[in-house]
């Protein structure tokens, strides 16, 4: 790998289909490298996806989650020791403390299948179908301390059809996030996202 690629570390918790679709923009032209993968959970099938691709996994279970402060420290020192310029959040099913924050600041990105401010929390798909609203989405943000509050990066609308399923709008869904995830990797990459003093994200160009 060249050393101008963003170097990047994901953190997953379960099959790392959005690690994948990283790895398969990675291979064509996207100026990223995994250089680390951590999975909450140790029989995550992203791990087979990152061992795959040769890239060096750790896991932890949920007795090293005991202390979340500790372990963030682990995966702080873990992602360090491996280079990692930003942290992105691929299905991670764990909220970050502040200690994975602070040595990131702005630079931890998360994926959240819906268009927040509406439907945050862990059943964003089911609960935008349930409230049968016509159009949902993927948000890309900045975490920060506020669970699905922090600064939006970009969004892209998904619509409901008339004869959706829960499970065929989850389809297309995760679809457009296996398309805007790689997207927005290559504009930070490319150096055109920064927050500005407002705590808004510009995308230059």
């Amino acid at each position: 790998m060249t050393d101008d690629r963003l170097r990047i570390g994901v953190l997953l918790s379960g099959g790392g289909t959005n690690l994948q679709a990283i790895l398969d923009e990675a291979a064509r032209d996207l100026p990223v490298e995994v250089v680390k993968v951590v999975s909450s959970r140790p029989d995550a099938y992203g791990i087979e996806r990152a061992r795959a691709a040769g890239i060096p996994v750790v896991w932890l279970n949920r007795e090293a989650y005991a202390d979340p402060a500790a372990a963030d420290r682990f995966i702080v020192g873990e992602l360090a020791a491996a280079g990692a310029q930003y942290v992105v959040m691929a299905g991670y099913m764990r909220k970050v403390t502040p200690v994975i924050l602070d040595a990131y600041p702005n630079r931890v990105i998360n994926l959240h299948p819906a268009l927040l401010p509406a439907f945050p929390g862990a059943h964003a798909i089911r609960d935008a179908f349930e409230a049968g609203v016509k159009v949902t989405g993927v948000t890309v943000h900045f975490a920060n301390e506020q669970y699905d509050r922090g600064p939006i990066i970009a969004q892209r609308a998904v619509a409901v059809r008339e004869d959706d399923t829960l499970e065929t709008l989850e389809a297309r869904i995760h679809d457009t996030e296996h398309l805007l995830y790689p997207e927005v990797l290559g504009l930070i990459a490319d150096g055109r996202v920064s927050v500005d003093n407002r705590g808004k994200v510009r995308i230059d160009g």
